[in-house]
């Protein structure tokens, strides 16, 4: 479950302009800087060397550059322009030299400090590297700037730097050699006056800094390692190897005991990723701890405050859990038929969640809940809120919770397409359009009145951390809330007038046509404007009033492009900066803006007037209370100064309607309005229904429907809760039972220990018996099994597959739940076992031979040539056919749940080839380990040893050793590349050259101790050949097709001129081997001198050679004719 602030975020430290402008920016960011990067804006222009002013510059106008209709005249200006004069300084400074660089990181350090520190950096796209850098320091506001050289004489790359956020003065470089052999980091402990270099051995992608103690620091790598530092960074300790970026939290205060301890999101060694906990002592796998039983979604992990969050995907349900102040998970509980596809929390303070989710039917709009304060229990407080989606799949979703006062809440919702701006005084209890102001930026009455026409806003966050986003709040400035938007009855995304409320959002004034970048200083007492465009300006605008009247200031005499706006963190200072670029070639240019000559003195308590915070109806009790603002008089020139405070005094309220919110399984339905402010139960929901956890002599509270808002604070009145029912616990039937496994993996290793979990969903569980089957003889009866801290703990040490079945039953009934657990053995290879020659549309036989032999429950799949999906099998073999010639691969994965290995083959398919069978002297058996890798030496061995003697290319020979004892082999005789062009009956001399080299006894090798090993001829009926019979009968056959071949030969070359051309006479090649290993030539050595006695029969005979199309017959030269012309031959 992600927040909805994208992630690296900068924080309030390193740039206080950057605005919170939609809900997820509206949660504090972690401790870092590396993602506060500004990139130049602008076009290309010349380089002015004019560089900007120093000096006095009066209030006034400049008529060049104010837009029109701010004029002297305007009613805006005249106010602003009868007080007193106010005096403002600028100085401008140029970072010479830094022409190239793209990016800039820009930190005022704050706490009354004068020092600004600003990267400069090219930035090369294409290889996603930082090529240059500078680094510039300050010491007087920004008015000079003065080049740090981190080491004389060596040029480094200074890619980021870190600021520690309770010590400003702490600063981390972190950086390397300019090709990136060394990495560095430059460590500072007075505000970068100077810096110690310390080397380390990783490269840091992100730095952490722990949120209380200041020398205690993360590093994160890109390739999941995780370091820890707890001196600065000047010594590291690997903690963990398999973290997720992103996913790392250290420990929040007040939830977590050990300020040591870290949450990680670490991926487990079987590719799942886990919650766990360790200490920055130890961290190792045996010592780090896991928070939630089983594997959660990555990326999902979420600590949030007193809360953190987890999400795990099943098929394709997504269950969402939290966990309250680190106590155990429970799953969140929304409406039963939201069916969530994606949840985002939008804030966790004031003790409750409050989250967008989208359901199953929304695309571009999510729901808005709320929760009890454990997080466990959700109610819909707005529907339809418009959410976009940008690159890398995150989503933004216009909802922004308005900073400075608690509880507000501004949101766009989307409802047949017209987008309307909401705002919430009660954290979504009621919602209300935005009211139009009553005058345009001039003065003049809009025609703009409601209930048809209201005032929108964008709520569209900054990608530029130094510029604010469309809507602009402040914690130090309470009520005063600046956004882009425009007047209608629905929010145009192209119109993006200025606005500005001083009371929270109940009256609203124009201020501006165009979008402009804002700025508060001194709390809010002086609001600093700069339009947000793309071309070059000189001018900024300023208000001491809240908004209500304005001045203009040329801040330079050259126009720059505006790349960005700091002021001093906190918001305390009259100072700011506005940094940017003359042209897209020139340096970087800063102009110091400082308005502290405009007020001299401290404000006292006469200078402030007080306001009430009231909701758009002038409700003053809101979320149970009154309560009372402070701000400045528009005529007091006074600093509110960092001791200031806006909040005086508050006044509980009774508890009325408005306080109270729909409980979890109830809403208000719009088409039942006319029922009053009601909530209803949904249909799925019972009220009276008793709770999960609910016992046999305990009570329970069935809901009224209503629940107090929480951190709502009204006291006595209406109590919505107050006519709720009291019932006792009954003694329900076990129902909905479920039997787990701690990680979630059903398939273990023997001896592993396994921890079962059961949950029962519905009846009493104190007077339930549970009779545990675990399947290996082992049994158990257990008491009171789902509330206890008891496991259910076994181990298997057998390979095996086990039924474990759990049987829950009291006096009412009973309920039984069954799983399977497969203990196997992790699978270490496979050999894909297949003969490497094969004939076209020939069966072959693919076998996998798994190690280690005795692994069970082994799914085989099978890709043969190009096929995409694969075949399945139970067994560890498939017969196939090759329809085309060619190499052919073959590739076999074995898996048994708990790992997956794989093996490749290519086999070579022909349409004619032969084989021999060979045999090898009995010694050999004693040596054969009967492994792949020893057959395959074997056989190579044999066919160089055959090529050699013979003569015949070794290529065109191959011999496979088959599996097994005693040790056979077949021998493949390729065809030659080119057959003679005949029509005619080819016979291969070279199959008599093979036979004389076996039968001579020439092929022979040597093994292991001098070993000699003698290959010969096998037995033509032995091996794999098929058929059935003795010898006699094998005799007798061969007796028979001689007789018959000579027979024929004579009918043939006696009647040869008088055989019609359309007969053909065929040497075709037979196959009669069962499944994958092809036999050989089944004749007698007479009947193959009888064929091999001539290389050619008759030319002039119409013949044909035939390959082996699947045919069932042992290899040979068969010659036939035409039955009828046969037989009247015969009979003659």
């Amino acid at each position: 479950m992600a927040p909805l602030r994208p992630q690296g975020t900068v924080s309030v430290h390193l740039c206080v302009v950057a605005v919170i402008t939609s809900a997820w920016m509206a949660l504090s960011g972690p401790a870092q800087c590396d993602s506060g990067v500004l990139t130049r804006s602008g076009g290309d222009r010349m380089f002015d060397s004019g560089g900007g002013v120093d000096g006095d510059f009066l209030v006034g106008l400049n008529n060049e550059d104010v837009e029109a209709g701010t004029g002297a005249d305007s009613p805006r200006f005249r106010r602003a322009l009868s007080h007193e004069k106010v005096a403002l300084l600028s100085s401008s400074f140029v970072l010479k030299g830094d022409a190239t660089h793209n990016q800039a990181m820009v930190h005022w350090t704050g706490e009354n400090s004068s020092v600004i520190l600003i990267l400069t950096k090219y930035y090369h796209a294409d290889s996603t590297k930082v090529l240059e850098s500078s680094l510039w320091r300050s010491s007087d506001y920004g008015t000079t700037y003065t080049k740090l050289n981190l080491m004389p004489g060596t040029t480094i790359v200074v890619t980021s730097f870190y600021i520690c956020p309770t010590n400003k003065k702490k600063v981390v470089l972190v950086s390397s050699s300019i090709n990136e052999r060394d990495q560095m980091l430059f460590i500072s402990t007075d505000e970068g006056s100077s810096f110690q270099r310390q080397s380390i051995s990783f490269t840091p992608d992100t730095l952490l800094f722990h949120p209380k103690e200041e020398d205690k620091l993360l590093a994160y790598c890109k390739e999941g390692r995780l370091f820890v530092s707890v001196d600065l960074g000047r010594k590291w300790t690997l903690l963990q190897e398999r973290v997720t970026k992103d996913r790392i939290f250290w420990s929040v205060s007040g939830a977590d005991v050990d300020p040591d301890l870290v949450h990680l999101e670490m991926q487990d060694t079987s590719g799942g990723y886990l919650y766990v906990t360790c200490l920055i002592q130890n961290c190792s796998d045996k010592m780090v701890t896991a928070q939630f039983l089983g594997k959660i979604d990555r990326n999902s992990l979420s600590v949030q405050d007193d809360y953190v969050f987890v999400k795990v995907t099943t098929g394709n349900r997504t269950k969402h859990y939290v966990s309250y102040r680190r106590n155990e998970f429970v799953q969140m509980r929304f409406p039963k038929y939201a069916l969530p596809k994606d949840v985002q929390v939008v804030s966790t303070d004031e003790n409750q969640v409050f989250l967008a989710l989208q359901e199953w039917h929304q695309t571009d709009t999510y729901n808005l809940y709320q929760s009890d304060p454990q997080g466990v229990y959700y109610s819909l407080v707005l529907e339809n809120v418009r959410s976009t989606k940008q690159p890398e799949e995150s989503t933004l979703i216009d909802i922004l919770e308005v900073r400075g006062i608690k509880s507000v809440f501004l949101a766009n919702q989307k409802v047949d397409g017209k987008v309307t701006t909401l705002i919430t005084y009660n954290k979504g209890r009621d919602w209300a359009p935005l009211a139009p102001p009553s005058t345009d930026m001039n003065g003049k009455p809009v025609s703009c009145k409601a209930p048809d026409c209201h005032l929108h806003l964008h709520l569209r966050w900054a990608d530029n951390p130094y510029v604010s986003g469309t809507v602009h709040t402040k914690d130090s400035a309470p009520g005063l809330i600046m956004g882009a938007g425009n007047l209608g009855s629905k929010l145009v995304e192209y119109k993006e007038e200025m606005y500005v409320t001083s009371d929270c959002g109940k009256t609203w004034r124009q201020v501006f046509e165009e979008e402009h970048h804002i700025l508060y200083l001194d709390h809010g007492g002086v609001i600093v404007a700069i339009k947000d465009t793309s071309i070059p300006l000189k001018i900024l605008k300023f208000s001491i009033d809240e908004g209500r009247t304005w001045a203009v200031h040329n801040f330079t005499s050259t126009s720059v492009f505006v790349d960005g706006l700091l002021s001093e963190p906190g918001d305390e200072t009259l100072v700011m900066t506005v940094f940017g670029h003359i042209s897209y070639r020139s340096d970087w240019e800063l102009v110091k803006v400082d308005f502290r000559q405009s007020f001299p003195r401290q404000c006292t308590e006469s200078d402030y007037d007080s306001w009430k915070l009231t909701d758009l109806q002038g409700e003053k009790c809101i979320m149970g209370q009154e309560r009372s603002f402070r701000k400045r008089k528009d005529t007091a020139f006074c600093i509110k100064g960092k001791s200031y405070t806006s909040a005086i005094t508050t006044k509980p309220c009774q508890c009325t309607e408005k306080d109270f919110n729909c409980d979890y399984g109830f809403e208000r339905s719009q088409s039942l309005k006319m029922e009053g402010d009601r909530c209803f139960a949904d249909f799925w929901h019972d009220p009276d229904a008793p709770p999960d956890d609910c016992h046999q002599g305990q009570s329970y509270e069935s809901s009224t429907g209503y629940k107090k808002v929480v951190s709502n604070v009204c006291e006595g009145g209406l109590n919505k809760q107050q006519s709720a029912k009291q019932h006792t616990c009954p003694l329900l039937a076990p129902k909905g039972l479920q039997l787990g496994i701690k990680g979630q993996m059903l398939a273990v290793a023997p001896g592993d220990d396994i921890t079962f979990i059961l949950h029962q969903e519905h009846g009493d569980t104190s007077s339930t018996k549970y009779q545990v089957d675990l399947g290996d003889g082992v049994r158990a009866i257990y008491q009171n099994l789902t509330v206890t801290d008891e496991p259910i703990q076994h181990r298997y040490d057998k390979l095996g597959v086990y039924r474990i079945t759990v049987k829950a039953e009291n006096v009412l009934g009973h309920d039984q739940t069954t799983m399977y657990i497969q203990v196997t053995a992790p699978l270490q290879e496979v050999h894909l076992e297949v003969v490497p020659i094969a004939g076209r549309n020939q069966e072959v036989n693919l076998s996998a031979v798994v190690l280690p032999s005795e692994a069970n429950l082994t799914v085989f799949y099978w890709w043969i040539g190009e096929d995409v999906q694969p075949k399945l099998t139970l067994e560890s073999s498939l017969l196939a056919c090759f329809p085309e010639t060619g190499e052919v691969t073959v590739t076999v994965q074995a898996s048994n749940g708990r790992s997956m290995v794989q093996d490749t083959k290519v086999v070579r398919v022909y349409d004619h080839f032969q084989v021999i069978p060979l045999s090898f002297s009995s010694n050999l058996d004693h040596l054969n380990p009967n492994i792949p890798e020893w057959r395959e030496d074997i056989g190579q061995v044999v066919t160089k040893i055959l090529a050699k003697i013979t003569g015949i290319p070794q290529e065109s020979v191959v011999t496979m050793v088959k599996p097994g004892l005693p040790t056979t082999a077949e021998l493949y005789v390729l065809p030659l590349e080119s057959m003679p062009a005949k029509r005619s009956v080819f016979v291969d001399k070279r199959i008599p050259a093979i036979k004389q080299a076996f039968n001579e006894n020439n092929v022979t090798f040597v093994v292991r101790g001098g070993l000699q090993v003698l290959v010969m001829l096998g037995d033509p009926n032995g091996g794999s050949q098929g058929g059935a019979g003795g010898p006699g009968v094998w005799a007798l056959a061969a007796v028979f097709i001689i007789s018959l071949i000579a027979t024929g030969s004579f009918i043939l070359y006696k009647f040869k001129r008088k055989l019609p051309g359309s007969r053909n006479v065929y040497a075709q090649m037979h196959n009669e081997k069962e499944q994958e290993m092809t036999s050989p030539v089944n004749h007698s050595e007479d009947t193959q001198n009888i064929l091999q006695g001539e290389e050619f029969i008759d030319d002039d005979l119409d013949s044909q050679t035939l390959g082996n199309a699947g045919g069932n017959h042992h290899s040979g030269v068969v010659l036939s004719v035409n039955s009828r012309e046969l037989h009247s031959y015969l009979t003659s």
